[in-house]
């Protein structure tokens, strides 16, 4: 039988603002992990690192939203599901969302719309991801010792191509990801694309012959 737990959840504070997390109604978010990311990156000091390596040409008198803010609400959305920018025209307005980006939950101040996002991601260059090597520390900062070995675990998912959509060669009929991830900490190390020219097959393994 489920035990339920009404009781108010309390998070780092926002400022002078309490975060706490009930069941009484009001302005409801589906994705409360947010707040349990938020405090991930929190303690690892995540969104203030790639914010350092990643350049922001803006004129600052002229933005709304921060790129650290930005960065927040593109990453924590990834990790909760949602790796689409079109998600973030209805995520802009979640409560949970907002704080997880560091900002005052208010209907009236959406945060940043999934054109401002495609800005954002489309300015890191090479370079750019170069600089991003920060998070290999971050990573081996998460530990209290450093590992000696790291054990990756490489999978690679075929996702048929639909149209001219972006990343498509001219011969395409899918994109290949390959994810390489660590499993005993279940961090994701790295993510690349590759086009495939034909259907997706997989092959029955043999049986080796008993004598």
């Amino acid at each position: 039988m489920t035990d339920c737990n009404n009781r108010p959840l309390g998070f780092a504070r926002l400022g002078s603002r309490q975060v706490v997390a009930d069941c009484r109604g009001g302005r409801l978010t589906t994705d409360a992990g947010a707040l349990l990311l938020r405090e991930t990156a929190r303690q690892l000091g995540l969104f203030e690192v790639l914010n350092a390596v990643i350049p922001d040409p803006r004129q600052p008198e002229l933005i709304t939203q921060e790129q650290q803010t930005m960065l927040a609400q593109w990453i924590t959305a990834i990790a909760l599901g949602y790796e689409d920018l079109n998600d973030h025209q209805t995520l802009r307005t979640d409560p949970a969302l907002q704080l997880a980006a560091g900002q005052t939950p208010a209907e009236d101040e959406p945060w940043a719309s999934p054109p401002t996002l495609c800005r954002l991601e489309n300015r890191i260059d090479h370079a750019t991801s170069v600089r991003m090597a920060v998070l290999v520390d971050q990573f081996l900062a998460a530990h209290r010792e450093p590992p000696e070995h790291l054990i990756l675990d490489v999978d690679a998912t075929d996702d048929p191509v639909h149209g001219p959509q972006e990343r498509r060669f001219s011969s395409s009929t899918a994109i290949m990801i390959i994810t390489a991830s660590c499993p005993y900490t279940s961090s994701a190390a790295m993510s690349c694309w590759w086009r495939i020219c034909a259907p997706a097959t997989s092959t029955r393994r043999s049986t080796p012959a008993r004598s």
